[in-house]
């Protein structure tokens, strides 16, 4: 299949949301990314579920919505019924990884397992079947526009080993520094969905980006 494009609504101009969720659902983008952020788990604070409401009933793309928060299986249900398609949570912040992605199943969304930079995907080994998505952190996880990590490219190379050697159907998803020239290595390598926030909503012209992100 192409790889998909999913813009971080991190990086949209929440003093006019409305005029960017409108810009997406123009575009070419596949999914909305959102990232939800506690301030525990990771050093800053996001937006919480008053948000994702409004989203459900403001744009046509499937939800990809990222817990960077401890305890994310106290939220399966909530996540759930706003409308979510992907529910990644991450690996670091699961004692009971096996039982967070059956219960994000059993509510009817996809499951994903993200990867902070320091963390090796041969975490994964035993559980690599039942993942949906394994999001790799190609920064470190908690702000938008950090540089882009370079061994990220080589972590792609080995999830993409993983998945084949156990004949997975997992989707690998790459998130931080991404732009055409590290999405397009980011592909070659294997990746499946590319997350892109400054990137895209800080061009001037967001469309555009995303079409240019989508023909790597």
């Amino acid at each position: 299949m192409s790889h998909l494009i999913a813009p971080s609504l991190l990086a949209a101009n929440f003093l006019n949301l409305e005029k960017d969720l409108e810009m997406l659902n123009r575009s070419e983008a596949d999914w909305i990314h959102l990232d939800i952020m506690d301030g525990v788990f990771v050093p800053n604070i996001s937006f919480g579920f008053p948000i994702i409401d409004i989203l459900k009933e403001k744009t046509q793309k499937p939800l990809d919505v990222h817990l960077m928060i401890v305890q994310p299986e106290k939220f399966v249900a909530e996540i759930a019924a706003a409308g979510t398609y992907m529910m990644n949570v991450h690996y670091e912040a699961c004692t009971h990884l096996h039982r967070v992605i059956g219960e994000i199943k059993n509510h009817g969304m996809k499951a994903g397992v993200t990867l902070n930079p320091h963390t090796p995907v041969l975490l994964l080994e035993d559980i690599i079947k039942d993942l949906d998505m394994v999001l790799l952190m190609s920064v470190n996880p908690g702000f938008g526009g950090q540089k882009f990590i370079e061994y990220s490219v080589e972590k792609v190379r080995a999830l993409k080993n993983l998945i084949l050697k156990k004949n997975a159907q997992t989707l690998i998803e790459v998130d931080g520094g991404v732009n055409l020239e590290t999405g397009k290595r980011l592909v070659d390598a294997g990746a499946d969905v590319l997350v892109a926030g400054n990137f895209v909503f800080s061009s001037e012209n967001p469309v555009e980006t995303i079409r240019q992100l989508k023909q790597l």
